[in-house]
């Protein structure tokens, strides 16, 4: 029974590794710069196989790349005595500060409900919310809105149908990375699917990382906050007097 154990633990790992994923990155880092306003980010690779392209159900691809998680505080307002004020929140445990998803067909036709709960691929799988406080009706509604604001803003994205497979072998996408990151680890997967169910799938990670005299500011305002405070104020005066002198010299002129 262990020798036929064996073999069949043998044969379902090579099923698994039937399919792999070889990836490629326009870049491995993105340097945010005073002057940084977003970044285009060109994902493909190819599809390795030991064995014949599977006939049947298609080959789809999932892309996705996700930001450094953080806590999120979502308030609700409600019109009190006249005044919009907020009237209730709720904390969310994590949040990916960036998270972008695309497919290469339709949602549905790509990855299956139970396989999103087991890999955490769509934006609302993304986010962990444990709990909300008892007086908090409607709690999955503080969800929601975090989705709806962060997508306005860009930060999260679902693109059906932005990947090319071609042959089902090569894939390539491209992602437009917003100027409002946050530094940190950006965690790139890649799933490969068929009839909804993950065959296999890859992860890598892209460095965001401020430079320059961003790096420098970004530093002192967290290593030396008094200095920083001091330099912004003695900024603005020099800024204000600049204004107010050259203001002075039209009006003479």
């Amino acid at each position: 029974m262990r020798i036929l154990a064996a073999l069949l633990s043998l044969c379902l790992a090579g099923a698994a590794l039937a399919e792999e994923v070889v990836l490629g990155l326009s870049r491995d880092q993105v340097s945010i710069t005073t002057s940084f306003d977003g970044s285009d980010l060109l994902i493909f690779g190819a599809v390795k196989r030991e064995t014949p392209i599977p006939e049947g159900d298609p080959l789809q691809v999932v892309v996705t790349v996700a930001g450094p998680s953080e806590p999120a505080i979502v308030y609700r307002k409600a019109r009190i005595a006249g005044v919009w004020a907020n009237a209730a929140s709720v904390e969310i445990d994590a949040a990916p500060s960036f998270y972008a998803v695309a497919t290469s067909a339709p949602w549905t036709e790509v990855l299956s409900d139970t396989d999103d709960l087991r890999h955490q691929v769509s934006i609302p799988r993304a986010i962990r919310s444990v709990g909300a406080p008892m007086d908090v009706e409607d709690a999955p509604s503080f969800t929601e809105a975090l989705i709806r604001i962060r997508t306005n803003e860009g930060l999260y994205q679902l693109l059906e149908g932005a990947v090319e497979v071609s042959e089902q072998t090569l894939f390539k996408t491209a992602l437009q990375m917003p100027a409002n990151l946050t530094e940190g680890a950006y965690d790139v997967r890649i799933f490969l699917t068929r009839s909804g169910t993950v065959v296999t799938q890859h992860t890598t990670t892209i460095d965001v990382r401020k430079v320059g005299l961003e790096r420098w500011l970004y530093t002192l305002s967290r290593q030396q906050p008094l200095v920083y405070g001091l330099l912004s104020l003695a900024i603005a005066i020099f800024a204000g007097w600049g204004a107010s002198a050259a203001f002075r010299m039209l009006r003479q002129g």
